[in-house]
């Protein structure tokens, strides 16, 4: 089967791993502090905290930067732990529209603060093409709420450092991989010591207790990440810059020989998308969405869709949600679906691909 995203483990990452596995350190060990270094000079944030997954990193973050009752301007197009931290945090998800990009449409953010509805905004880096940058900007700049990027499919890009913090994800069918695991980034000292003490049950220890003294002094968690994961990240960031020019090979590709069909993608080929994610859109009339996917994996090609609305969810609609005016949203539900995308992906696996593809929508 042709999944539609995995992994790509070589030799050097087995080995960095297998290093650790056979040292004194499996966890809160030094390779954890030596992968936020690491992560810290790729991205360009000043703090790193590395932790258990892109949930973790969402959920600390979620409580580093809102109170209670305030409401989240955030997009229904996501999975759903982006608008779940939210509610972690005991704060109001605010669904907006999304742009033809897929992106949350910052033009009605903009409407909706002008408007008094809203004390903070979680944007999504869709598939790995940036949020447009300058209206982030003025966002932050006119009403100065906190921002929160998630970035789980778009590690590298570059941190803007517009926002108060971004998330990363290390899942398996992201550029890189840890096996589970995420961070929060931030210029934030402040942020970076609340997330840091979270991470770890709320507990501080200082040079001047007793060699077994501790202290919690917040309710915190367990969302440490291990050395061996940290090994493994490590490994896979010296090789991410190539990760990321082989998508963007293969996404000139298919963008080459969907020239002209009626299957187009999400948007046109950006060299800043880290593309995490080929989506492609199609207006389904003879064949159902739910028919491709089956006749598809058939052949040995698995597709995805990213993502089902979060508002329309049963959780959610329990809660009132559902109803929003999300008119592009609805519409890209309907049409849009992922194409298999990762390193090891051959050229050939690729036109077997859209070989397929054409001769299933053709036969239709």
């Amino acid at each position: 089967m042709i999944p539609y995203g995995k992994q790509s483990i070589d030799s050097s990452d087995i080995e960095a791993v297998s290093e650790v596995l056979n040292s004194d350190f499996l966890t809160t060990g030094p390779k954890v502090k030596e992968f936020e270094e690491a992560l810290s000079k790729y991205t360009g944030a000043k703090y790193v905290v590395a932790l258990s997954s892109a949930t973790a990193a969402l959920h600390l973050a979620s409580l580093s930067l809102l109170k209670k009752g305030d409401k989240v301007l955030t997009t229904p197009n996501s999975f759903l732990a982006t608008s779940n931290s939210i509610l972690y945090a005991g704060a109001e998800p605010v669904f907006v529209d999304i742009e033809e990009s897929g992106n949350i449409d910052l033009d009605l953010v903009i409407k909706e603060l002008e408007n008094g509805n809203g004390d903070a905004l979680y944007g999504v880096h869709f598939s790995g093409n940036p949020m447009n940058f300058e209206k982030l900007r003025e966002i932050r700049n006119r009403f100065q709420i906190p921002i929160l990027e998630d970035s789980a499919h778009a590690i590298g890009v570059p941190f803007s450092g517009i926002s108060d913090a971004s998330i990363l994800s290390f899942h398996p069918v992201k550029n890189m991989t840890t096996g589970e695991g995420g961070a929060v980034i931030t210029n934030s000292e402040e942020i970076y010591k609340k997330v840091l003490q979270l991470r770890n049950h709320g507990m501080v220890k200082t040079p001047e207790m007793k060699p077994w003294e501790y202290e919690m002094v917040d309710l915190g968690f367990n969302y440490r990440i291990t050395d061996f994961q940290s090994a493994l990240g490590i490994s896979q960031l010296l090789k991410l810059d190539s990760f990321l020019e082989k998508r963007r090979t293969l996404v000139q590709r298919y963008e080459e020989k969907l020239a002209g069909s009626e299957v187009r993608p999400l948007y046109k080929f950006r060299k800043e998308s880290a593309y995490h994610l080929f989506v492609v859109r199609y207006h389904f009339r003879n064949i159902s969405k739910e028919e491709l996917f089956i006749r598809m994996r058939e052949a040995g090609i698995i597709l995805q869709l990213h993502y089902i609305p979060i508002n329309k969810q049963p959780y959610y609609r329990n809660f009132g949600y559902g109803d929003e005016v999300t008119p592009n949203m609805d519409r890209y539900y309907k049409e849009a679906f992922s194409l298999p995308l990762y390193p090891q992906l051959s050229f050939g696996e690729q036109d077997f691909i859209l070989s397929k593809l054409f001769e299933i929508l053709e036969s239709f």
